[in-house]
């Protein structure tokens, strides 16, 4: 890894001067970038409260921060509502009449909605919900499609003060499950199905399937969007259509004002233990920095049609689908299906049909978009874009010229943004027109985020010189806690470097300042821009009647970045290791947590390389993964001829 990054520093090209784009609206230049970036970090009360004024609040906040480490509480005793900030302040406007979300189905439907018609439709549904007894504090799970009712579920969720949680229309039964359990979920929102490359996904028999047995003790009621027609059962007293329950509600529903603190929403992410850890994101802090990244990240005008191409089931979606771009009156475009179909060239033809100013879209598809050939996009007129973005993972500097050249026709710049579901909001990003860029870099922080590379005794590294991000400060989008278990959030993100927030990102920075991210150092995987936790994999896996055990690591893909490799002993005398049983192990995964945990590849071998007091060496499983002919330090490992037999199973 060492070797890849200083060949990519000698050879690195810097885009710039910034002049060679369109000025930004809302910054003019390195100069007032560095400005602002000193007093945020000099003077952080100040600046964060000076930029939360551009939110709507029902009452002033009596203090900008309170910082206990590792427990942060930002803009303490104000009040506000979400929905209101995203959709009354713009209806009372010009705004209102103006495309909110304009959407897109894979098979071809479209629809689009105003701020006025969004705000109805959500305020419908946030009395839906009130009707189900849904009230102030309690958790509502949205397991549904890339559909506009996704997005209304989540500002009436916001209109009422209740707390979403939502799941992945890509999890199965088992994933779904566990999360409504953990959150104590009332209702669930879904539908009959979704499209996905011309298939459907059958969501809502996903939700009987975690409610069957009483499997979801605390779920009351479920409410389902008729998206494809197809025949489902509904269950007497549980079990609602979205269509008639809408119809019979008011349009007429005053926002609640909550708390700052307010828990806005739960995500869960996976970790590096067999249960997903629910992360919690609060009201004002995280509004205010989604709003603001989303104001000079992606140089927001009215006039841009901006498309994201991420599922609202991740944080992505979140702030950069519904909630930044809503705060900031702009015209999000939603889409459900998948990037090549019916054609590798869907994305493209979107992009001239919809005359999308700003692309946002994650490394895994431009290296689809690569590997599928250029002429796909050169078939039609991408010139209304004039700004790119990357997100989910590094980019490496091969796939990011070939965006810049081919879909930006070297004109657009490109913002490659690092963050994370617990960070809520962008945190290393350049700015376009502003920050000179450098193929595969993050470059500089944004405003109030002070990031820095340490060694493992958190001291900072020289130059070039690779290490562990952390960042030094609290923001205001930062996770609060992790869902009922705030012992797990110490230990996750805070006791390694103590009252720092530890990443768990390897990164550089070179001597411009430019930050480097070279992905995770702990056993979480991200493929395809989906953070995977190897314990869950694991879990699932030693689940099944024939596994003994199991091990799970990543192994580099020039697709999906990482792709997955299980390593699975059988248990003796009773199953044959044979392909039959390495595609039932796939299928298992699926069913227990869903196709993008599906391994690419199962190794059977006879026993895994673990350390005298029992760890799995996972380090010496991925570097043979890998194809790697030198392995690393073998010294801890209890026996050697269980790794002398897995190498002689690689040959």
């Amino acid at each position: 890894m060492a070797a890849d990054i200083e060949s990519i520093l000698r050879e690195t090209r810097v885009f710039g001067p910034p002049e060679e784009f369109q000025r930004s609206a809302h910054i003019q230049g390195m100069e007032d970038y560095r400005a602002l970036y000193d007093r945020s970090i000099k003077d952080p009360a100040g600046f964060w409260g000076e930029q939360a004024q551009t939110l709507r609040w029902s009452r002033q906040w009596d203090k900008v921060l309170e910082w206990k480490a590792p427990f942060a509480k930002w803009f303490l005793g104000g009040q506000l509502n979400v929905s209101e900030n995203c959709l009354d302040r713009h209806v009372a406007t010009w705004r209102k009449n103006k495309a909110a979300i304009i959407w897109e189905g894979e098979p071809g439907d479209t629809r689009t909605l105003t701020y006025q018609e969004l705000l109805r439709e959500v305020c419908r549904f946030a009395n839906v919900l009130r009707g189900l007894g849904v009230e102030k504090g309690d958790r509502v799970g949205i397991y549904m499609p890339m559909i506009p009712e996704a997005a209304i579920t989540m500002l009436a969720c916001t209109r009422i003060g209740a707390t979403h949680s939502v799941v992945f229309g890509g999890f199965s039964s088992e994933a779904v499950r566990d999360r409504m359990n953990d959150a104590e979920a009332k209702v669930i929102v879904t539908a009959d199905g979704g499209y996905r490359r011309g298939a459907v996904v059958p969501l809502k028999a996903n939700v009987d399937g975690a409610l069957k047995g009483g499997g979801c003790k605390s779920v009351e009621s479920v409410v389902v969007v008729r998206r494809t027609g197809e025949t489902i059962p509904m269950q007497a007293g549980r079990d609602h259509w979205w269509h008639e329950r809408m119809e019979a509600a008011s349009d007429v529903c005053p926002a609640e004002p909550v708390d700052s603190e307010h828990p806005l929403y739960i995500l869960y992410t996976s970790g590096t233990t067999g249960k997903p850890k629910g992360v919690v994101h609060t009201t004002g802090g995280y509004l205010l920095q989604t709003a603001l990244t989303m104001k000079y990240v992606f140089d927001i005008k009215d006039e841009d049609t901006y498309w994201c191409t991420a599922d609202i089931g991740w944080v992505t979606g979140h702030s950069y689908v519904v909630y930044g771009p809503l705060a900031n009156g702009a015209t999000t475009l939603m889409y459900e299906g998948a990037p090549n179909t019916p054609e590798p060239d869907r994305f493209w033809r979107m992009i001239a049909r919809h005359r999308v100013t700003i692309f946002y879209t994650a490394p895994t598809a431009i290296r689809a978009f690569v590997r599928w050939g250029e002429q796909w996009p050169l078939k039609h007129d991408l010139s209304s874009l004039r700004l790119l973005g990357t997100v989910g993972e590094p980019i490496n500097p091969e796939a990011w010229m070939w965006y810049r050249t081919v879909i930006g026709g070297s004109r657009c710049p490109i913002v490659d943004t690092w963050w994370q579901t617990e960070t809520g909001a962008i945190m290393i990003s350049p700015l376009p027109g502003v920050t000179p860029t450098k193929p595969g870099s993050g470059t500089l922080p944004f405003f109030g985020v002070e990031p820095e590379v340490v060694d493992k005794d958190g001291t900072p590294v020289a130059a070039d010189a690779g290490g562990y991000l952390i960042i030094k400060k609290p923001w205001p989008a930062m996770l609060r806690t992790v869902y009922k278990d705030r012992d797990r959030y110490v230990e996750q993100y805070w006791k390694k470097f103590p009252g720092i927030y530890f990443t768990g990102d390897g990164a550089r920075r070179d001597a411009d300042g430019y930050f480097w991210i070279m992905g995770r150092v702990d056993d979480v995987i991200n493929v395809a821009g989906h953070r995977l936790g190897t314990m869950e994999i694991e879990s699932a896996l030693v689940s099944h009647a024939r596994v003994a055990e199991a091990a799970v690591v990543g192994r580099p893909d020039d697709l999906k970045g990482s792709a997955l490799v299980a390593f699975v002993t059988v248990q003796q005398g009773g199953a044959t290791p044979d392909e039959k049983l390495r595609a039932e192990l796939k299928e298992h995964v699926v069913r227990e947590i869903g196709a993008i945990a599906r391994p690419e590849e199962i190794r059977f071998t006879e026993g895994l390389p673990k350390t005298r007091s029992g760890k799995i060496m996972r380090r010496l499983l991925r570097d043979i993964a890998a194809g790697k002919e030198t392995l690393g330090d073998t010294t801890t490992l209890e026996d050697y001829s269980v790794l002398a037999k897995l190498r002689e199973e690689e040959e």
